[in-house]
Formats: structure tokens, sequence, C-alpha cells
């Protein structure tokens, strides 16, 4: 969508802005001949003659003729925009930029000019694009072109609200620009409106019928909408040939909701067979094997992933559930146990994770730490930031007793009193005390948690961990199979999210 721009209109000034590009330079003599019939003429002459030179994209002359007119005229901003104009055409996009800028100074309501800037600024990714865009609609508040930008700004500052609101006013557009196309059908989808973004995906198909990530993300959505049949007919060309991985992956979900489960598992397998190292593909074979109740079948095929990718947490936590079902709860936990020290991230709260990636680099928790401390000097009885502080240190793993393990269940602690509604501080001080050897506190921070959420897996894995240290050990079975219903849940959600990615491809224009 960067690549939209203002459509040509008959009138004026609004005509040449589509006439940026290279231009013919006229012989210097004819240049000072036209500046002296320039010098000589009225008002209107002049600027017809400059607005000539623009049309025939003479950029050069233009930019001579200017001079004398706007040392005559420098209050008139229409002389700037011109003076814009050329620049643009010459491709001096800075001193086009300037000139609009002076155009307004002089006017700041002078439409020509507003819509050059916006369209310089839109285009170089500023932000200072929106502003100006914005003062565009309260002068012209049906502009289509205008508010297709704004949509493409809001989108990329995920807020879908205001994108769909303008992307919904600039649809005499949107068939042109299949990449516009898709970020409104991904914001409808967003905002749960399934239909509308079915719909918009459609008109996708329509106008690309051999783009496979469009059919990819109609089908992605039907399949989410509960239309499995729609969803088949809509990949039935992507599967004649020589389907890709990601094809197949959506493929086997849409055959498994179809109730077409061995198409669902051979297609899984081949799509295994051709990209053994992708652990999302035997996640969704355990899935389907927990469904049917192939426990076995399905712990076989991760451990076919384990000996690929021994450092996948994802795997680990997948047989943990499967070896629930079969009761063998020792191996259960070993692998619960071992996915937590492959990811401490899963330990960790959206919330705080948001933050470390606030600062560019999730390996630097030092950085973070710094940010939360900095925050907390200004905002002390924040229970949130608190927690922060408290997440941020038990990622660093400290040694219990350490200054860094002090400060952590301190804050962990600060933050359960200041806000004792927040669970993840509830969970993070569990886990201190956990580590620091004091399960019966750990187990009752966990209750607490549990009390809110039942299906905090969080919580529960914490909670078997401290029981696991105290002599009543009977509620562990219990605590696994909950932990296994909530983490197999949690993976068909993220099956989900995995085919929501399909729709959120980098563009829909075919490849």
């Amino acid at each position: 969508m960067e690549s939209l721009t203002r459509p040509n209109r008959q009138s004026g000034a609004r005509t040449l802005v589509s006439m940026a590009g290279s231009g013919h330079v006229r012989a210097a003599v004819v240049i000072l001949l036209l500046q002296a019939v320039v010098l000589g003429q009225s008002a209107n002459n002049r600027i017809e003659i400059i607005a000539s030179a623009l049309r025939n994209r003479e950029f050069d002359s233009a930019l001579q003729l200017l001079q004398p007119a706007l040392k005559a005229s420098p209050k008139n901003p229409q002389l700037w925009m011109f003076q814009g104009l050329a620049y643009s055409g010459k491709g001096d996009q800075k001193s086009a930029l300037n000139s609009y800028q002076s155009a307004l100074k002089v006017s700041p309501d002078y439409l020509p000019a507003l819509e050059g800037a916006a369209q310089l600024q839109y285009e170089a990714g500023n932000p200072e694009a929106a502003p100006l865009l914005q003062h565009v609609l309260r002068l012209r508040p049906n502009d289509a072109t205008t508010h297709a930008m704004l949509a493409v700004i809001a989108y990329k500052e995920n807020d879908c609200a205001a994108a769909v609101e303008h992307f919904s006013r600039s649809e005499s557009l949107l068939n042109s620009q299949a990449g516009a196309l898709q970020e409104y059908g991904v914001c409808l989808l967003k905002l749960k409106q399934t239909d509308k973004a079915a719909h918009v995906f459609q008109e996708i198909v329509a106008s690309h019928p051999d783009d496979p990530r469009a059919r990819r993300g109609l089908a992605a959505i039907q399949l989410t909408a509960g239309q499995p049949q729609d969803a088949l007919s809509t990949l039935q060309p992507l599967l004649g040939s020589v389907p890709d991985v990601s094809t197949m992956q959506l493929a086997a979900a849409v055959y498994e909701a179809n109730k077409d489960t061995p198409n669902a598992v051979k297609v899984l397998r081949e799509a295994i067979i051709k990209d053994p190292h992708n652990v999302a593909l035997y996640v969704d074979f355990a899935d389907i094997a927990m469904s049917h109740q192939s426990f076995q079948a399905g712990i076989e095929m991760l451990n076919a992933g384990l000996n690929l990718q021994p450092t996948a947490a994802k795997l680990y936590l997948a047989r943990g559930v499967l070896y629930v079902q079969l009761a063998d709860y020792e191996k259960a936990e070993a692998d619960f146990e071992k996915a937590e020290q492959l990811d401490p991230h899963q330990a960790l709260s959206a919330a705080a994770q948001g933050m470390v990636a606030e600062e560019k680099n999730q390996n630097d928790p030092d950085r973070a730490l710094a940010t939360v401390r900095e925050k907390l000097t200004k905002k002390p009885r924040d229970g949130f930031l608190w927690y922060l502080q408290a997440a941020i240190l038990s990622q660093k793993a400290p040694v219990p007793g350490s200054v860094d393990f002090e400060q952590g269940l301190r804050s962990a602690r600060k933050a359960v009193t200041l806000q004792p509604s927040l669970s993840a501080a509830h969970n993070v001080l569990a886990k201190f005390y956990l580590d620091s050897g004091q399960p019966a506190l750990a187990a009752k921070e966990c209750r607490l948690v549990l009390q809110q959420n039942p299906t905090d897996q969080t919580a529960l894995y914490h909670l078997v961990l401290a029981l696991r240290k105290t002599n009543d050990q009977s509620e562990i079975p219990e605590l696994l199979k909950r932990l296994a219903n909530a983490r197999q849940q949690a993976t068909r959600e993220e099956g989900e999210r995995n085919r929501y990615k399909l729709v959120v491809s980098p563009s829909a224009q075919p490849n």
C-alpha cells in the first residue's frame, strides 16, 4: 500500500500532483526568455506559464521561472506548491517538502500543499504524515485516498479499529490495491468480524486466483468461521500440484475439521517428511492423536521430533500431555519440568515479555530492568511495576540468597501486597518461594491464582512442584490432568493463531 498516490484530477495543480518524474530541460536561452516573459506578465499569466512548464514535465524550467515569481510574490502559497511539485518531479523530496511547508506557513489550509506534504511524509514512513492527513480530512472529509493512507498507518500501528473505519471509507480504491485489501481483511478478522473478513479475502482470491497466500488466507478464515467444506474447496487448487508445507499444515487442519482424519494424518506425515525440523507439525500431529485417543502414536511421533529437536520445549509439553492421558505421571512431570527449563519465558507473563521487547532485545534483561526501576522512582506504589521487576529478575535465574534473588523476592511480595488480584505476581512469588525451599508458601500463592483462574498453567505446574516437596502428594495426579487439559486447550488456541499467521502475510500480491 506504500505505493498509494492521489488519483489524477482534472483541475489545476491537482493534475500536476501525479507528474513526479524526470523532465526535459529547456535551453538556457529559452529559460531566460521565459523569465523575461513571466516578469512582464500579470500574476495569473505567470502562474499559467509555470503550470504549463510543469505539465510538460520541464521541472528545471519551472524552477528557473519560480525564482523571480517567488521573489515578487513570497506570500503566494500556489507558487510554493508549484516549487514543491517541481522538486518532487526531479526526485528531490527534501526540497519538495520544504516548499510545501513554506506554502502551509503562508496558508495552513492550502489543500494542494497539504496533500503534497502528506504524500511525501507517507511515502517516507514519517509519523508526521498522520496529522497532515487528518488535516486534509477536515477540509475534504470523504477523500478516499486520504482515508486509505490513514488506514495503512493505523494497520501498521496495530490500531485495527481505526484501520477498519478508514478502509471502509476508501473501498472504491481497494480493488486495485491487493495489499490494502489484505490488511483490511486481517483487521476485520482481529475484530472478530469474520464474515466481512471472508468477503474481503474472496475478493483477493477472485482478482489473484493463482496467489497461494490469498487462498490460504481465505481457507484459514473459513476454517475459523466453522466452514471446513468451503475451506477445503478453497484449498483444492493448491493441493493438486506439489503443495508447500504451510499449505499442507492448513490442509491437515481442514481435513480434520471435515472428519477426514486419515487424510489429515497422511498430509501431516508428508509435511513432516518435507520439513522434519518444523516443531509445529509434530504438535499438530500430537493434537490429532490426543483427539482420537491414539496417545502412544502421538508419543512416538513426538519422540521422532525430539530426536531432531532435543531442545524444543513445545515438544516436551505436548508429550507430557499425552503421558498424563496414559497415567504415566512421573514421565509427564519430567517432561513439564524439562519444558520449563528449556523455555523459562513460559513463566514470564506477556506483559513482562512486552517490557523486555520494548528494550529491543529480549536477551538484555538488565536494560529492561533499568527501565522498570526508573519508572518505579516515579510510581513507587505501582504494583504492576513491582511485579515486572520481580519477573525480569526471575528471568535471570538468580541463585537463592544472591542480591538479585532477594530483590526479586521482595519485589514479588510488594506486588501482591499492592495489587492482590494480579495473578502473574502470585505466580512469580510462588517461583521464588519454590527456589528458596519454601514449598508451603509457594502452594499458598498457587492456590490463590487458581481461585481466580482454575486453568492457569503456571500455577498448576508450580503447585505440582510444591506438593512434590511435601508429604501430601495425593492431589498431584488430578492436578496433572488439569494441567494437561489446560495445555491441550492452549495448543488448540495456538493452532488457531498459527492459521491466523497464514492470513497475516507480508503482501497479497502474487508471486
